[in-house]
């Protein structure tokens, strides 16, 4: 009990920021791609060092189902994954020892067939572009900011995030 407002305190215990967004973001993906963020986390795991670059999983599209699930109605899905190029060959190749290793992730049957999307899988990073070296009275503010740094990365990172800021146009 607080002093103050005469209430009963509780703690909570402090959370990782995964479970937290693991809780955000798995109802999403489930309702859009029927996936979790486990699997998606699991990914290279499951498929091993030969497709973990080169792949990705996409959705898994559950069989429509009339009637109830106690009703032996259950059907598994089917996965789709993205995979980049020639890659898409071996995959097909390798698709039963991968279904047994999702199931096996999954403790049931839940993925019978895999459908292979040929597709970019890595993102391409964006180079941003150099900022333009500052002048004048932007460049002297920036010099006496940076007055006590010494020469070296730190001086440099420094430098190129002032640039950026005092560079941006209304600044």
């Amino acid at each position: 009990m607080t002093a103050e407002t005469g209430r009963q305190t509780t703690r909570r215990s402090p959370k990782q920021i995964a479970e937290l967004a693991n809780g955000i973001v798995d109802p999403v993906l489930a309702r859009r791609a029927g996936i979790n963020t486990a699997l998606l986390g699991s990914w290279d795991e499951i498929v091993g060092e030969d497709f973990a670059e080169c792949t990705r999983p996409e959705k898994i599209a559950w069989a429509r189902r009339g009637g109830s699930h106690e009703g032996g109605n259950y059907q598994p899905g089917v996965l789709t994954i993205a995979c980049e190029g020639a890659r898409a060959l071996f995959l097909t190749h390798a698709q039963g020892e991968l279904i047994q290793r999702i199931n096996g992730f999954f403790g049931f049957p839940a993925v019978n067939q895999i459908r292979i999307v040929q597709k970019p899988v890595s993102l391409a990073v964006k180079r941003s572009r150099k900022p333009v070296p500052l002048k004048g009275e932007a460049a002297r503010k920036l010099d006496a900011m940076m007055e006590g740094i010494e020469e070296g990365r730190l001086h440099d990172a420094v430098k190129r995030l002032g640039t950026a800021m005092f560079g941006k146009p209304g600044r």
